[in-house]
C-alpha cells in the first residue's frame, strides 16, 4: 500500500453520537466503518441498559472489535472522546486493538508536528478559547507540514452536555491568518 490522498476535504472527526466523537487517521474506510459500527454498539448498549455507555466502555468496544481483525490489513489510528458521569475522557485505539487513555494525543502522519505545538502550549488550566486556539495551531502545523494530512482543521469542544463543533477552517485560510498576525513566517 502506498501513500494516497483521496480528498483534502474529508471530515476527519466522526460524530459517533451526541456525546461521543472519534477521529480518523489511516484508512478512511476502516475508520468510518468501525466508528459507525461503534455508534451502533453504543446505541444497543443504551437500549439494553437504559443508560449511556461510558467513554471508557465505548473505546473498549472499539478496541475489542478491531482486535478480532489484528493482522488482517486494517489501517486505523483513532481517538475516541467524550464526557460521561466520570467526566471527560480521551482514548487512543489503533488497528491492533491497542487502547490507551490520556489527556492529549495526536495521531496520523502529521502527529509529530501537532505534538510539537501541543507540548509547547498545553496547560491544564486553559480556557476554552485558549484550548481552541492551541488545537487549531496544532492541527494546522500537522496539515500544513505533512502532505498526507487533510486540508481542513475541525475543532470540537467536549463538555458535560456532549460536544460542540467550534470551527472548521481551511488550512490555507489559517495559514494566511497566522502570517498576517505575524505568528508564523510567510514562506516555509
Amino acid at each position: 500500500m502506498g501513500s494516497y490522498i483521496g480528498s483534502q476535504t474529508v471530515q476527519k472527526v466522526l460524530e459517533i453520537n451526541d456525546y461521543l466523537l472519534g477521529t480518523m487517521a489511516g484508512g478512511a474506510a476502516d475508520c468510518q466503518f468501525w466508528e459507525r459500527n461503534l455508534g451502533r454498539q453504543c446505541r444497543l448498549y443504551e437500549l439494553r441498559n437504559k443508560e449511556r455507555v461510558t467513554v471508557a466502555a465505548a473505546s473498549k468496544m472499539l478496541a475489542n472489535t478491531v482486535y478480532q481483525y489484528k493482522g488482517m490489513g486494517l489501517s486505523m489510528g483513532t481517538m475516541v472522546m467524550g464526557c460521561d458521569k466520570r467526566g471527560p475522557s480521551l482514548y487512543y485505539v489503533d488497528n491492533d486493538g491497542v487502547r490507551l487513555q490520556g489527556d492529549r494525543f495526536a495521531v496520523g502522519s502529521g502527529s509529530m508536528y501537532a505534538y510539537g505545538v501541543l507540548d509547547t502550549g498545553f496547560r491544564q488550566d486553559m480556557s476554552v478559547d485558549e484550548a481552541h486556539d492551541l488545537a487549531r495551531r496544532a492541527i494546522y502545523h500537522a496539515t500544513y507540514r505533512d502532505a498526507f494530512s487533510g486540508g481542513r482543521v475541525s475543532v470540537y469542544h467536549v463538555h458535560t452536555k456532549g460536544w460542540t463543533k467550534l470551527s472548521v477552517t481551511d488550512v490555507k485560510d489559517l495559514h494566511e491568518q497566522f502570517v498576517s498576525e505575524g505568528s508564523i513566517m510567510g514562506k516555509c
